[in-house]
């Protein structure tokens, strides 16, 4: 047995493994806190600019960001400190940032929560630096956290006179572990409202249906019902401390979720095909095969007779063969599954591109039950 059929005997039995786990696994259940989100129980993002300062001469430079030379005079003023107009400050050392935060549900003052800084000039790297005092405002222009600490930068870039340089990940960006306080909370209607909304993550009627009827199950009729195929209505106690004991009820009680729709995805840039165990196949032959075109350069050196009088020529010579290989027919059954068509497809040999041939023209002879999605 040679190497490449030991392989393709190897890739065959873990397919057929695969489609046979998920053909006979049933449907997992999932905790309602898996499956949906309160409404209004969300990440705010912040946002932010400021200046890191201690950089090893990897700051921006004055020609291609003048704008960080402008924050560092008008925060010198700040601090008092008058620079004379006519100076040019040299900010090498300096690199003027964006922060950004996401600020969690139910943060109050005085917790730290983590910012990533990310250089908005030319500086080479952050690597080293340390960020100034900035505020972090909200969409409402509201200042809600201040930044402020050492920056943890992963990547590392150096160059050398010649001009040659080494990049390892992205060194004009890193991050500070809780290096912003938070100053202000987002207010919330989770204590006021006598009803609270549970959405959905993935809309379905049926999902939707059975995550009621657990609740009402465990509560009592008419304590929950569906809005639609995402939101469903949930009456809560008014005491905010049973309210928060009422939603970690709710929120761990286990549910079956709908099966999904039948699905083929196909990434077209990465040749990455999934399939779904939902979908099905009705009756179909489809027959696989491949045209292979080989031309190969031979070169023949030409000589004279002797005394000829004739000169030695270099005379190329293309060889052109056409090889169609053997292509095979298989059928498929009616309402196959995920396995069926994982098995047929591996025993033809097809790859990844012959396997979305295959399925496309599937579809387009009605004979695949699933949405094939290009991405």
């Amino acid at each position: 047995m040679n190497k490449d059929t030991s392989n393709r005997l190897t890739q065959l039995f873990i397919a057929v493994l695969v489609a046979c786990l998920v053909a006979t696994a049933p449907v997992q259940s999932a905790r309602i806190k898996d499956l949906a989100t309160i409404q209004g129980v969300r990440d705010n993002q912040l946002l932010g600019y400021g200046l890191v300062v201690g950089l090893d001469g990897s700051g921006d430079k004055v020609n291609s960001s003048p704008f960080t030379q402008q924050s560092l005079r008008s925060m010198l003023t700040q601090l008092g400190i008058v620079v004379p107009p006519n100076v040019t400050l040299n900010p090498k050392n300096v690199a003027a940032v964006t922060v950004h935060s996401n600020l969690p549900p139910f943060a109050k003052p005085g917790q730290a929560i983590d910012v990533t800084v990310s250089s908005i000039g030319d500086a080479k790297s952050l690597r080293g630096g340390s960020l100034l005092m900035t505020p972090l405002k909200g969409i409402d222009g509201q200042v809600y956290a201040i930044a402020q600490g050492n920056l943890v930068v992963g990547g590392l870039s150096s160059e050398g006179a010649d001009g040659s340089k080494v990049t390892i990940n992205i060194p004009s960006s890193g991050r500070i572990p809780g290096g912003a306080t938070v100053e202000r909370s987002v207010p919330t209607a989770f204590a006021q409202t006598p009803l609270l909304t549970l959405n959905l993550k993935d809309g379905d009627f049926t999902t939707a249906q059975r995550v009621t009827d657990a609740i009402n199950k465990a509560v009592g009729e008419g304590a929950a019902y569906p809005v639609d195929a995402t939101s469903v209505k949930v009456n809560v106690p008014k005491n905010a401390a049973q309210r928060v004991g009422f939603i970690a009820m709710v929120e761990n009680l286990v549910v079956d979720p709908a099966e999904a729709v039948a699905k083929v995805i196909v990434n077209s840039r990465t040749g990455t095909v999934v399939i779904n165990s939902t979908v099905r196949v009705s009756p179909a032959a489809v027959s696989h095969g491949a045209l292979t075109v080989t031309i190969s350069e031979n070169t023949q050196v030409s000589q004279p007779n002797p005394l000829g009088g004739g000169d030695t020529v270099v005379v190329p010579q293309s060889n052109v063969s056409v090889q169609e290989s053997g292509s095979r027919m298989f059928v498929f059954d009616p309402g196959v599954t995920l396995d069926t068509v994982v098995r047929a497809v591996n025993r033809v040999g097809a790859g990844p591109s012959d396997l979305v041939a295959i399925l496309e023209a599937l579809k387009q002879a009605g004979a695949l039950k699933a949405d094939l999605v290009v991405i």
